[in-house]
């Protein structure tokens, strides 16, 4: 039996045993509130409402910006707020309200792809005042992740469809049917784009070997040094030119025939100037209504003498118009004509003198 020492020994051990039980988990419920700020700091609930829960549990962490300030306490179904009906009720740290404002956006996040969710608040844009206890914040709307498996769903089969059309149109083209068809069945077309492509090695060939007139431009040096002369030529023209040589280097570099050019340019704009002011005759011919008169009566009477000329009035009419006249007047220019070269070669014959006494 055992001795009454050994006794108060057992029970000394295991009162022992369980104080370091209680302060381990005194220390373990230390750590799990710490998160919030501790076992004995204050918090505040918020609340926020989303379409769908997204997989989120009571209990679920909830972070501002990747920091875990809170948890995740009750969550209920308000069919009112559509088309946001689930209401989440978080409660976080007092601590953090420093970091919250009104117009902070909450979203629904996974840890990964097959992670838990948890409610993320991001305060990056807010700059409204801190949320006072039960407080509402809007959700963010970022996409769940059974959103992005419905929309990647809807991806899916859009794909499948566009493949069973590839897998139509690969099967038309095997079968030759339609242009393509034709142009990747067809022997004939085939035989003759071998042939193209065997004319066309053949053109370069000769290409390369300097056939032809566009192998000779390609392959004869001749062009070179004519090209080469050509640029040479050019600028040695270029350097006379900025030597001030010749006409062309003279207009660039001779300050006199600036001068003489400028001159003359001002002249004209002067005499332009006197035209437009109506001085000269030039200048009565632009802006003189009596002198514009005069000249339109002159250019009138002019018309209607060509007019009565053309029409046979008159002596110059007559001339122009009558044929016998001007017969007449040739035949009188003969005789005229042929008088002066006889007496040139007779003079005797014309020139008697008679004396006659009374």
């Amino acid at each position: 039996m055992p001795s009454r020492k050994e006794i108060q020994w057992s029970q000394l051990k295991v009162g022992a045993l369980v104080l370091v039980a209680l302060a381990l988990l005194t220390a373990i419920i230390f750590l799990m509130t710490a998160s919030s700020g501790g076992l004995f700091a204050r918090r505040i609930e918020l609340r926020c409402y989303f379409p769908n829960a997204g997989g989120l549990k009571d209990g679920a962490v909830v972070s501002l910006q990747g920091v875990t300030i809170g948890n995740v306490i009750h969550m209920r179904v308000v069919p009112e707020r559509n088309p946001n009906p689930v209401q989440i009720t978080m409660q976080v740290g007092e601590k953090y309200l420093g970091d919250l404002h009104t117009d902070s956006l909450a979203s629904i996040q996974a840890a990964g792809v097959l992670g838990d969710s948890y409610v993320d608040i991001d305060s990056t844009h807010a700059t409204g005042p801190s949320p006072a206890n039960g407080s509402e914040i809007q959700q963010s709307g970022a996409p769940t992740i059974q959103s992005v498996i419905n929309t990647s769903q809807v991806s899916i089969q859009e794909i499948n469809v566009l493949v069973r059309k590839i897998e139509t149109l690969v099967d038309t083209l095997n079968h030759g049917q339609g242009t393509a068809g034709e142009f990747l069945n067809d022997r004939t077309m085939a035989r003759n784009i071998a042939s193209m492509a065997a004319n066309l090695k053949t053109i370069t060939d000769n290409i390369s070997s300097g056939k032809g007139s566009l192998g000779q431009l390609i392959n004869d040096d001749t062009l070179y040094k004519k090209l080469n002369s050509a640029v040479d030529n050019l600028n040695s023209i270029t350097a006379d030119l900025q030597a001030g040589k010749g006409t062309a280097g003279k207009l660039l570099k001779d300050e006199a025939l600036y001068n003489n050019l400028s001159s003359a340019t001002n002249n004209l704009n002067q005499i332009t100037a006197e035209i437009n002011s109506g001085k000269g005759s030039l200048g009565k011919l632009v802006k003189d209504p009596d002198f514009a008169k005069k000249l339109d009566d002159t250019i009138t009477n002019l018309d209607n003498i060509s007019k009565s000329i053309n029409e046979g009035e008159g002596t110059a009419g007559q001339l122009v118009k009558n044929r016998s006249l001007y017969d007449h007047l040739d035949q009188t220019a003969d005789q005229a004509r042929q008088l002066i070269k006889g007496m040139r070669e007779n003079p005797k014959k014309y020139l008697v003198i008679q004396l006659k006494l009374f």
